[in-house]
């Protein structure tokens, strides 16, 4: 409790706290009160909604915590910043590039490869995880830029994308930044852990994609009976002749 106390008490950590619960009393504060959205805030609660890129961010943080020198720190979040910046500045040339290559055909499975290339590199230690961190982390980056861009509001406005970057960034930085405060051997199992997660997340999302969803068909009408239900949810059954017209409609022409 002693150590615990003291690291406390110094500036990093203080630091590194403060910024870890902005985010949360933010947005505490967003659902809490009652206003009119701002394409800022909504840009920021944009990359909250993309579930498994979250994960993927929050698994290079730990991994950012884990690492050896604060040069392999920095390249982790200035890899992820430069891309999602580059990508959101120019989207339209870029993605217009990306539709005339192999990969626009392929462009559903960048998620589940950027989410696992996340979980694997947490698996890594020494030089290998530090390159493959790095690699995850631009992976990662732009697979999120691709949804923000594609969104309805995307990149057209520039708060709706300013503030999904900042969103994105403030989750790789801040917890990160406050486990690296108690960086030690006790952040393997745990990573390794959410590494696993990671990847099996990204399997079960690629299987989705290739698995048909079961198509449910309207039953049947009963023989000699047409169904149809009234404006209160009433059930209607109007027996039919056996040309299948209605004994009830009114004569047609040729009768």
């Amino acid at each position: 409790m002693a150590a615990l106390s003291a690291k406390a008490a110094t500036t990093p950590f203080r630091i590194a706290a403060g910024l870890f619960l902005f985010g949360p009393l933010f947005l505490l504060l967003s659902q809490a009160i009652p206003h009119d959205y701002g394409f800022l805030e909504l840009g920021g609660l944009f990359t909250l909604s993309v579930y498994d890129l979250v994960l993927a961010i929050l698994g290079l943080s730990i991994g950012s915590a884990m690492a050896e020198t604060a040069a392999d720190l920095r390249a982790i979040w200035l890899t992820f910043a430069a891309i999602m910046l580059v990508m959101l500045l120019f989207f339209d040339p870029i993605f217009v590039f990306i539709r005339t290559t192999p990969l626009g055909d392929v462009l559903y499975l960048i998620a589940p490869v950027a989410v696992a290339s996340a979980g694997l590199a947490l698996w890594l230690k020494g030089a290998p995880r530090r390159y493959a961190m790095v690699a995850a982390s631009g992976l990662v980056a732009f697979s999120l830029s691709l949804f923000i861009g594609l969104d309805d509001l995307g990149v057209g406005i520039a708060d709706f994308a300013s503030g999904a970057l900042f969103c994105a960034l403030w989750l790789l930085v801040s917890p990160g930044l406050l486990l690296r405060q108690f960086r030690g051997p006790w952040l393997i199992i745990p990573s390794r852990i959410i590494g696993s997660w990671l990847v099996v997340i990204a399997i079960i999302v690629t299987v989705s994609l290739y698995v048909p969803m079961p198509v449910v068909a309207p039953p049947p009408p009963t023989d000699g009976l047409q169904s149809g239900p009234l404006s209160d949810g009433t059930l209607l059954e109007i027996p039919l002749d056996d040309q299948g017209v209605s004994e009830d409609s009114p004569p047609t022409p040729e009768q």
